[in-house]
Protein backbone atom coordinates (compact mmCIF):
# COMPACT_ATOMS: atom_id res chain seq x y z
CA UNK A 1 0.00 0.00 0.00
CA UNK A 2 1.12 3.52 -0.74
CA UNK A 3 -0.07 6.55 1.23
CA UNK A 4 -1.26 9.51 -0.82
CA UNK A 5 -2.33 12.89 0.57
CA UNK A 6 -3.77 16.20 -0.56
CA UNK A 7 -4.37 19.46 1.27
CA UNK A 8 -6.76 22.32 0.75
CA UNK A 9 -6.84 25.55 2.75
CA UNK A 10 -9.30 28.33 2.05
CA UNK A 11 -10.74 31.47 3.61
CA UNK A 12 -13.93 33.33 2.77
CA UNK A 13 -16.21 35.91 4.32
CA UNK A 14 -19.69 34.47 4.77
CA UNK A 15 -22.49 37.00 5.22
CA UNK A 16 -23.95 35.35 8.29
CA UNK A 17 -23.49 35.50 12.05
CA UNK A 18 -20.73 33.36 13.50
CA UNK A 19 -23.13 31.49 15.83
CA UNK A 20 -25.31 30.37 12.91
CA UNK A 21 -22.30 29.06 10.98
CA UNK A 22 -21.05 27.34 14.16
CA UNK A 23 -24.40 25.57 14.49
CA UNK A 24 -24.10 24.22 10.95
CA UNK A 25 -20.50 23.03 11.35
CA UNK A 26 -21.25 21.23 14.62
CA UNK A 27 -24.41 19.46 13.42
CA UNK A 28 -23.16 16.19 11.89
CA UNK A 29 -26.41 15.43 10.03
CA UNK A 30 -26.66 18.89 8.49
CA UNK A 31 -22.93 18.99 7.72
CA UNK A 32 -23.25 15.67 5.87
CA UNK A 33 -26.28 16.96 3.94
CA UNK A 34 -24.36 20.06 2.81
CA UNK A 35 -21.10 18.29 1.90
CA UNK A 36 -20.95 16.45 -1.41
CA UNK A 37 -19.21 13.08 -1.21
CA UNK A 38 -20.28 12.66 2.44
CA UNK A 39 -23.01 10.05 2.77
CA UNK A 40 -23.39 10.40 6.52
CA UNK A 41 -21.59 11.22 9.75
CA UNK A 42 -22.15 9.11 12.86
CA UNK A 43 -21.41 11.18 15.95
CA UNK A 44 -20.76 9.87 19.43
CA UNK A 45 -19.65 12.88 21.45
CA UNK A 46 -16.35 14.09 20.02
CA UNK A 47 -15.89 10.94 17.92
CA UNK A 48 -17.33 11.28 14.44
CA UNK A 49 -17.27 8.48 11.86
CA UNK A 50 -17.40 9.87 8.33
CA UNK A 51 -18.87 7.73 5.53
CA UNK A 52 -17.93 9.05 2.09
CA UNK A 53 -19.54 8.29 -1.25
CA UNK A 54 -17.44 6.71 -3.94
CA UNK A 55 -14.67 8.80 -5.46
CA UNK A 56 -13.72 7.70 -8.97
CA UNK A 57 -10.42 8.18 -10.71
CA UNK A 58 -7.58 6.34 -12.38
CA UNK A 59 -9.77 3.33 -13.10
CA UNK A 60 -10.83 2.73 -9.52
CA UNK A 61 -13.45 3.90 -7.04
CA UNK A 62 -12.96 4.30 -3.29
CA UNK A 63 -15.63 4.94 -0.65
CA UNK A 64 -13.72 5.49 2.59
CA UNK A 65 -15.05 5.36 6.13
CA UNK A 66 -12.87 6.97 8.77
CA UNK A 67 -12.98 8.07 12.41
CA UNK A 68 -12.17 11.60 13.52
CA UNK A 69 -11.72 13.06 16.98
CA UNK A 70 -13.35 16.49 16.97
CA UNK A 71 -12.17 19.20 19.35
CA UNK A 72 -14.61 22.08 19.68
CA UNK A 73 -13.70 25.56 20.97
CA UNK A 74 -17.06 27.37 20.72
CA UNK A 75 -17.74 29.39 18.69
CA UNK A 76 -14.37 29.94 17.07
CA UNK A 77 -12.48 26.75 16.22
CA UNK A 78 -12.93 23.09 15.40
CA UNK A 79 -9.88 20.83 15.16
CA UNK A 80 -10.13 17.27 13.91
CA UNK A 81 -7.69 14.41 13.70
CA UNK A 82 -7.86 10.93 12.27
CA UNK A 83 -8.06 8.52 15.21
CA UNK A 84 -9.18 5.01 14.28
CA UNK A 85 -10.55 2.86 17.08
CA UNK A 86 -7.98 0.56 18.69
CA UNK A 87 -7.44 -2.52 16.54
CA UNK A 88 -9.22 -0.98 13.56
CA UNK A 89 -7.21 -0.29 10.42
CA UNK A 90 -8.69 2.59 8.43
CA UNK A 91 -7.06 3.18 5.07
CA UNK A 92 -8.26 6.80 4.81
CA UNK A 93 -8.56 9.77 7.12
CA UNK A 94 -8.41 13.52 7.47
CA UNK A 95 -6.76 16.10 9.69
CA UNK A 96 -7.47 19.81 9.84
CA UNK A 97 -9.42 22.68 11.34
CA UNK A 98 -12.12 25.30 10.89
CA UNK A 99 -11.73 28.84 12.28
CA UNK A 100 -14.51 31.40 12.60
CA UNK A 101 -13.86 35.10 13.23
CA UNK A 102 -16.23 38.04 13.29
CA UNK A 103 -16.02 40.28 10.23
CA UNK A 104 -17.79 43.63 9.62
CA UNK A 105 -19.97 42.01 6.94
CA UNK A 106 -20.41 38.56 8.52
CA UNK A 107 -17.92 35.88 9.53
CA UNK A 108 -14.49 34.99 8.20
CA UNK A 109 -14.47 31.21 7.76
CA UNK A 110 -11.10 29.50 7.29
CA UNK A 111 -10.81 25.79 6.60
CA UNK A 112 -7.80 23.53 6.28
CA UNK A 113 -8.07 19.84 5.47
CA UNK A 114 -5.49 17.21 4.65
CA UNK A 115 -6.85 13.93 3.32
CA UNK A 116 -4.73 10.82 3.26
CA UNK A 117 -5.49 7.43 1.79
CA UNK A 118 -3.63 4.14 1.46
CA UNK A 119 -4.15 2.54 -1.94
CA UNK A 120 -2.71 -0.51 -3.68
CA UNK A 121 -0.99 1.62 -6.30
CA UNK A 122 2.68 2.19 -7.04
CA UNK A 123 4.50 5.27 -5.71
CA UNK A 124 4.96 6.29 -9.37
CA UNK A 125 1.26 7.16 -9.49
CA UNK A 126 1.58 9.79 -6.74
CA UNK A 127 1.15 12.83 -8.98
CA UNK A 128 -1.92 11.41 -10.70
CA UNK A 129 -3.60 10.11 -7.52
CA UNK A 130 -2.96 13.27 -5.53
CA UNK A 131 -4.17 15.33 -8.49
CA UNK A 132 -7.48 13.45 -8.51
CA UNK A 133 -7.74 13.90 -4.73
CA UNK A 134 -7.08 17.63 -5.00
CA UNK A 135 -9.67 18.04 -7.78
CA UNK A 136 -12.28 16.17 -5.73
CA UNK A 137 -11.51 18.33 -2.69
CA UNK A 138 -11.81 21.55 -4.71
CA UNK A 139 -15.14 20.51 -6.27
CA UNK A 140 -16.46 19.40 -2.89
CA UNK A 141 -15.37 22.64 -1.20
CA UNK A 142 -16.96 24.79 -3.90
CA UNK A 143 -20.24 22.87 -3.67
CA UNK A 144 -20.17 22.97 0.15
CA UNK A 145 -19.78 26.77 0.02
CA UNK A 146 -22.81 27.06 -2.29
CA UNK A 147 -24.83 24.71 -0.09
CA UNK A 148 -23.83 26.60 3.07
CA UNK A 149 -24.93 29.88 1.52
CA UNK A 150 -28.26 28.33 0.57
CA UNK A 151 -28.73 26.88 4.08
CA UNK A 152 -28.00 30.31 5.58
CA UNK A 153 -30.35 32.09 3.16
CA UNK A 154 -27.56 33.93 1.37
CA UNK A 155 -28.23 34.65 -2.29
Amino acid sequence: MTTFSANDTSTAVVRAERQRIWEVLTDPDLLADLTPLVRRIEADGNTWVWHLAGIKGLGMEVAPVFTETMEFTPPERIDYAHTPAPGRNEWAGADGWYELEDHPTGTTVSISITLHVDLPLPRLSTRAVEGVMKQAMTRTGDAFARNLDAELGIT
